[in-house]
């Protein structure tokens, strides 16, 4: 697996015409799970979609490997950087086994021919994903949860370097949000892959992140280590929400416990 540089450069975005991001650097930890978190409209779906190419900056550049990544010959640039939308749109009556399977177009040639190595990707993806069984069945036909891990199948199956997730536990119950997130955390640890995603979750984030980017109002609050950006301060700055940090007694990140009005009336 090789390591890419995956920066954002005083990047401006804006969605028609009204500001969202403002002079923002960013660099992505190569080989690491980065997560983006904030409140409702703090520009962190935002600046997945800019470094996801799906937003051309107003102003400032976003680079792969110091390359302008809108330079980037789209079959060039999917072998090497895959991206799960906040809501994937598929074709009308397309099976699971079939989406899932074009997730290698970026590896083939002009005729599309799957390749035994194709194969073992779409299988081994459908299998890690728990939707083996439902290879057969229409995306229509799906509940939310079902859909949103054949997604996440697609995208494995792509085999990136670099893998985007816009909210990828989205729809799912509490046990498959844990399984996806464990399931990207495996990734990156058997293939290196760098992971960059958005999660609601404040305390699943600071579980599963290597790197936090906290965000409120376009920019950046805090970044770094999630021992280090997680505190109350923090929280209350982005969340506008008093809190109390403690250790999670599963695996020793922080915890935002939010106080509330018990707080209140104590």
């Amino acid at each position: 697996m090789t390591e890419h540089a995956l920066t954002a450069a005083g990047i401006s975005l804006a969605y028609d015409g009204r500001p969202i991001i403002d002079g923002l650097d960013l660099a992505i930890p190569p080989g690491k799970v980065t997560v983006i978190v904030g409140a409702n409209a703090s520009g962190k779906s935002t600046l997945l979609r800019g470094l996801a190419r799906l937003m051309r900056p107003r102003g400032g550049v976003v680079e792969l490997d110091g390359r302008d990544i809108h330079s980037f010959p789209s079959k060039e640039l999917a072998r090497l950087v895959g991206l799960l939308p906040q809501q994937p749109v598929a074709p009308a009556g397309i099976t699971v086994a079939d989406l899932v399977g074009r997730g290698r177009y970026p590896h083939q040639g002009w005729f599309h021919a799957s390749t035994a190595e194709d194969d073992a990707a779409v299988a081994h993806a459908l299998e890690a994903t728990s939707t083996i069984d439902l290879a057969d069945r229409p995306i229509d036909e799906l509940s939310g949860g079902q859909r949103q891990r054949v997604w996440i199948a697609m995208a494995l199956a792509q085999e990136p370097d670099v893998l985007l997730l816009d909210e990828p536990t989205t729809f799912l119950d509490v046990t498959h949000q844990v399984e996806v997130l464990d399931l990207l955390h495996d990734l990156n640890a058997t293939r290196g892959t760098t992971v960059v995603m958005v999660l609601h979750d404040l305390n699943l984030a600071a579980r599963y992140a290597d790197h936090l980017v906290v965000m409120a109002g376009g920019r950046i609050v805090r970044e770094g280590s999630p021992a280090e950006v997680i505190t109350a301060q923090t929280v209350a700055e982005a969340f506008a929400m008093d809190s109390l940090v403690i250790e999670d007694p599963v695996c020793g990140s922080p915890m935002v416990v939010p106080m509330g009005r018990f707080h209140r009336l104590g």
